[in-house]
């Protein structure tokens, strides 16, 4: 087992923070972290790497440079995210990225997907990073602030960070018609329940999927004016979907495979992204 507790329970408990109390990671914790990062890194095939940076008491001016626009405050620990510029499996990527957030969660540490509210060029410096790398998602991670900043609950309502699209709008029978409801998913109503509740880019959430007999399809509706610029956030998005649908299913003893099929109909204007299979 990858986790002490349930990746179900871990899905459900997990929040975005924004504000944290600027303590240093436990070392037990803190090695915990860097060995599943390592080991993250060591097993995928992505041209990727993943790396925990953080700066002690005399390095503030260090942790100013690496700046979040104000939407962080108090971190002074990072999981960063670093991608060959040629990679263009942001789903994969998203797909990892999430097993250590979930990992970290785990530890009983906060996390924020950040992707477009980091100053990506001072994070770049910092991290001395290859001509052909660059740096897609970071996250903070640490002890969340007891009392968060107006300015984060004012966030959180703007994205609408608690909001979750219905069953009907995201999962479907057949084709893209039919809704699929949790009586008609039998076991896997719960594996497709973590997939609502993953986190997504602006809170987009772009997942739709359509069961067909014993496979489930995965696909990506866009949305309109999201635009995809140097790196595809939404397709990042469905590798969330896909991180807590695989662990869930597994946590749950549901056997199956992840495939890619050649040719299937695409409903509406989705991209179709890869199917579970059991």
């Amino acid at each position: 087992m990858e986790f002490q507790k349930s990746v179900i329970e871990l899905i459900k408990m997990r929040t975005s923070s924004r504000s944290y109390d600027q303590k240093n990671i436990e070392s037990i914790k803190l090695k915990k972290l860097k060995d599943y990062i390592t080991k993250i890194n060591e097993e995928t095939k992505l041209r990727v790497r993943f790396i925990f940076t953080q700066s002690n008491d005399n390095d503030v001016k260090q942790v100013k440079k690496m700046g979040t626009y104000g939407v962080i405050s108090g971190a002074n620990s990072f999981i960063i995210g670093i991608l060959d510029k040629e990679e263009k499996d942001a789903l994969e990527f998203g797909y990892l990225f999430e097993k250590i957030v979930l990992f970290a969660t785990d530890l009983g540490l906060q996390t924020c997907w950040l992707g477009g509210t980091f100053n990506k060029s001072n994070f770049e410096q910092n991290m001395s990073l290859l001509d052909n790398e660059f740096i897609p998602i970071v996250s903070p991670v640490g002890i969340k602030k007891e009392k968060p900043r107006v300015f984060e609950s004012a966030m959180r309502a703007l994205v609408g960070a608690n909001k979750r699209k219905p069953w009907s709008e995201l999962f479907f029978v057949a084709d893209s018609l039919a809704p699929l409801n949790e009586d008609s998913a039998g076991q896997y109503a719960v594996p497709l329940e973590m997939v609502r509740l993953g986190p997504s880019a602006s809170n987009k959430q772009p997942w739709r999927i359509i069961k067909e007999e014993n496979t489930y399809h995965f696909y990506l509706s866009r949305t309109k004016g999201y635009g995809v610029t140097g790196y595809d956030m939404q397709k990042n998005d469905i590798g969330i979907a896909k991180c807590h649908f695989e662990l869930s299913a597994n946590e749950l003893g549901l056997k199956g495979t992840w495939v890619e099929i050649k040719k299937i109909s695409t409903p509406n204007d989705w991209e179709y992204c890869c199917s579970w299979f059991n």
